[in-house]
């Protein structure tokens, strides 16, 4: 039985590794931590000019071309029309298109024109200056000639909507499947969130896929742009991961990346603040996953990066951070208010250092990084209105939590975004004030859900709403186009991602505070659960940590008292 079970336990072994045939050799490759799934579409859209049979791509395929030649969509150019057809596929994807073509009567590839697009209206418009519809970072509009009898994949992007047209004049194609070819991480979603306003669920859901979706071969921004790894962006992402998935090696991949191409005294991405989220963000990682290891092999550059920061803060006790003063896109022209939030990050980031100095026994280290936190906090600078580093300071203690809280309360969600969000979001809890969260969160991150969002978005404001169309629809004559119309800085119009990972805040947010799962020691070997229901009558959920899922449920009763049923692994120690 014995040698049965580990027979069993190689080959399983054998297959994860999926090795080259052995006529490589020991040729080089490297493999993708990404699956392939294909996925017909949903719905049509639109469509014009000669198209019979459309309805057929609605259809489950099969991928393969075939000699029968039956049941085919027929598209033909006559009379000056084009055919063309807008197909959603219902959510967010990344990947591509995958297309099977019969057998067209000429004989011949037929050249298409294939068109991307996060919304219905980009997947309608042209690249160009206008609404700055972008072939940047992933290409979403190009001609292709697809194979007669034959199959073809084409793009990698982040869509929901492809338009495709007949291109030639006078030209006929034969269609058997059209189908978005889905990559992405097979991962359990080992954390979840349900509690009795389905709205919250909803939002809980739609920031773990979106951050989910931007687990690609790195930690990404976006899916359709930048595609990049932008360590600032990454701490909402990580709180996420960490609430959802649990430990996951694209964390550790793309926060060594940033690392290994920033020499110091380099900026991370040419941001100051960039360089303090990669500290923070290992702080957390560590408390999460409890790897000694893996945080000693940031000891030598963590250690110079503090000292660095450290040089950064004057004789008035002011920061003076150089590089690229930021802190999100919907703060940066307010100065005073950057400046304010420059100053709170400083000490959130060298307190957050010097707690990996005391793990890593960098004593010295650690002693003169709390020394600048305490000469940093003598100065409390006006946020000038900014939610952003209104939160911040309150958040580090540069104001009173309440203080920070009755300047994020003014307008409610106005003044949110969708980055800072979570940090806003932060800092009312630590105020006290979860109700006021609650609303923010209906309010702000609900809106992006009622305008058709099945991921949330790089940029949104509570502004756009009037007369704004869903991203699902195209607009109608009066409506204003809510992607196409909208955006500002470097995203402006159909260059906005409507897949952004650092919107995805209220997810561990909600576990954090609602569920009221906190980690107070690493490797979660102590965990802190106090929940705050607000207006809810229940919440339930998971939450992993290395030595499996933590398990709860608060019920409100009749008097009002929540009563919680906890379920931990015995490794963990849970502190109410």
């Amino acid at each position: 039985m014995t040698k049965k079970y580990l027979l069993a336990l190689s080959l399983l072994a054998g297959e994860a590794a999926a090795q080259l045939p052995p006529v490589f050799e020991n040729r080089v490759s490297q493999p993708v931590p990404t699956i392939t799934r294909y996925l017909s579409p949903v719905r049509i859209v639109w469509q014009s000019g000669s198209v019979k049979n459309a309805s057929r791509l609605l259809g489950e395929g099969n991928g393969q071309a075939d000699l029968a030649n039956r049941n085919m969509s027929v598209w033909k150019n006559e009379k000056g029309e084009q055919a063309s057809v807008l197909l959603d596929f219902g959510k967010e994807l990344h990947g591509g298109l995958q297309i099977v073509s019969g057998m067209s009567p000429s004989g011949k590839p037929v050249r298409v024109r294939i068109r991307f697009g996060e919304s219905a209206a980009e997947a309608m418009s042209s690249i160009g200056p206008k609404q700055t519809a972008t072939n940047d970072h992933a290409i979403r509009d190009e001609e292709v000639l697809v194979p007669w009898l034959g199959k073809l994949e084409i793009g990698n992007t982040g869509f929901r909507f492809v338009r495709v047209d007949l291109v030639e004049p006078d030209a006929e194609w034969q269609v058997k499947e059209i189908r978005a070819a889905f990559i992405f991480r097979d991962l359990a979603y080992q954390g979840s969130f349900r509690c009795s306003d389905e709205l919250l669920n909803r939002i809980w859901m739609t920031g773990a896929y979106t951050v989910h979706l931007n687990m690609q071969d790195y930690l990404w921004d976006g899916i359709k742009r930048d595609r990049l790894v932008w360590v600032g962006d990454m701490h909402p992402e990580t709180s996420a991961i960490s609430a959802v998935f649990g430990h996951n090696e694209v964390v550790p991949k793309s926060l060594d990346l940033v690392r290994d191409i920033t020499p110091l005294p380099q900026w991370m991405n040419g941001i100051s603040t960039y360089s303090m989220w990669w500290i923070i963000i290992h702080r957390d990682w560590y408390y999460h996953n409890g790897d000694l290891a893996y945080l000693r092999q940031q000891k030598d550059y963590l250690v110079k990066l503090l000292a660095h920061l450290r040089t950064k803060i004057g004789s008035d006790h002011k920061e003076k951070l150089d590089g690229h003063r930021f802190l999100d896109w919907p703060s940066s022209e307010n100065q005073k208010g950057v400046d304010a939030g420059l100053q709170a990050m400083l000490i959130w980031s060298l307190r957050a250092g010097a707690d990996l100095c005391r793990i890593l026994g960098e004593t010295e280290a650690m002693k003169q990084s709390l020394e600048a936190v305490a000469d940093l906090s003598t100065y409390v600078p006006d946020p000038n209105g900014s939610k952003q580093a209104a939160a911040l300071m309150g958040l580090t203690g540069l104001l009173s939590p309440e203080k920070a809280n009755t300047l994020l309360s003014e307008g409610g969600a106005k003044g949110y975004s969708t980055f800072y969000g979570y940090y806003m979001l932060q800092a009312k809890a630590k105020a006290g004030d979860y109700d006021g969260a609650l609303r923010d969160i209906r309010t702000f991150w609900g809106a992006m859900l009622n305008l058709g969002a099945t991921t949330f978005w790089e940029d949104f404001n509570l502004d756009w709403l009037p007369g704004a169309s869903r991203i699902d629809e195209l607009p109608a004559a009066g409506q204003k186009d809510i992607h196409g119309d909208y955006g500002a800085y470097c995203y402006v119009g159909f260059r906005h991602s409507l897949s952004h990972g650092w919107a995805a805040g209220p997810t561990p947010w909600l576990t954090e505070h609602v569920l009221g799962i906190q980690v107070l020691e690493p490797g979660c070997r102590k965990v802190k659960i106090e929940p705050h229901l607000g207006d809810l009558t229940f919440a339930e959920g998971t939450f992993p940590t290395p030595y499996g899922l933590i398990r709860v449920r608060h019920t409100r009763g009749a008097d009002g008292k929540i009563r919680s049923e906890i379920k931990a692994p015995k490794e963990v120690k849970v502190v109410k």
